[in-house]
């Protein structure tokens, strides 16, 4: 069994190249990332699910090496993860986090053929109890980016969406590396915003964009996390068919990037076996839903 990655593109149908790593043997899982995100958020989590996994860990277009187009849509997203599929062979398990966990859905929603759909942390507001981005959220970053000020937009993101403190925003723009990749990727923030939709509205979830979602799938949550990540959670699985909820103890929002070696056990076990969570490290199955 090998685990070497291996960079390739796939062509998506309008014409754009994906770019991926390709690594391991065995059922495919494509990864999906966040907003703000490439695969390089992914691949600690990429070479811990290799060794069980063909996997597949892609730049979403208009970041890293992939390609991008005139004018966006969130069906090209979609366009380019049954792409993926192709390549892997016809069917996938897909996990997303974060806005990237609301793409895998729509994919799954629009047919394209998905084995098993594991979702961290989807960020549906269903409620109005002050989580979730401003009303003019998206016309807010839209302006930004209009003026140029794409680290502008980038801490407004980190802040009003993500909840960041700005004094945090304020330390990572002290280390231009990293800030300057976030500032490279700032003009995908409308695409994630166009991905939730009028999923952020505090309204409960619309159980019709979902109801093609046959696959068995497992949504996560961070015991760290919000109250209306888990709030988000529950509605989820109270309208899919075949869905549970497991929140995870100790973890966060950011727990794709700083502890993937908490996601990758869970991720095994639901993807290869019968669905049911792994125990955590005190023995326990974690909560369904």
């Amino acid at each position: 069994m090998t685990m070497n990655s291996r960079q390739a593109t796939v062509i998506s149908r309008d014409g754009t190249a994906i770019a991926f790593e390709r690594s391991g043997t065995g059922p495919a899982i494509i990864l999906v990332a966040s907003a703000l995100a490439d695969r390089s958020d992914t691949a600690k989590l990429a070479r811990l699910l290799a060794p069980h996994f063909t996997v597949i860990n892609y730049d979403r277009r208009g970041r890293g090496a992939s390609g991008d187009a005139a004018d966006y849509a969130v069906e090209r997203e979609i366009e380019d993860i049954a792409a993926l599929i192709d390549h892997a062979g016809g069917s996938a398990s897909l996990f997303g986090s974060s806005s990237g966990a609301v793409l895998a859905l729509r994919a799954a929603a629009a047919g394209v053929n998905v084995e098993r759909l594991a979702l961290y942390e989807p960020p549906f507001v269903v409620g109005h109890d002050g989580f979730g981005p401003p009303a003019d959220f998206a016309r807010n970053v839209t302006s930004l980016l209009a003026r140029g000020r794409r680290g502008e937009a980038v801490k407004y993101f980190m802040t009003e969406a993500q909840g960041m403190p700005a004094f945090m925003v304020t330390m990572m723009r002290l280390v231009p590396g990293p800030w300057s990749k976030l500032k490279a990727m700032a003009h995908t923030l409308p695409y994630d915003i166009a991905v939730m939709g009028d999923t952020q509205r505090g309204e409960p979830l619309d159980a019709e964009p979902w109801s093609r979602v046959t696959a068995p799938t497992l949504v996560l949550t961070g015991g760290k996390s919000p109250a209306g990540f888990h709030d988000a959670a529950r509605a989820l699985a109270g309208i899919l068919t075949d869905c549970r909820h497991r929140t995870l103890p100790g973890l966060n929002h950011g727990a794709v990037v700083m502890a993937p070696k908490r996601i990758a056990p869970v991720l095994i076990e639901f993807v290869t076996a019968d669905g049911h969570p792994v125990p955590d490290r005190n023995g326990h199955g974690g909560t369904h839903q």
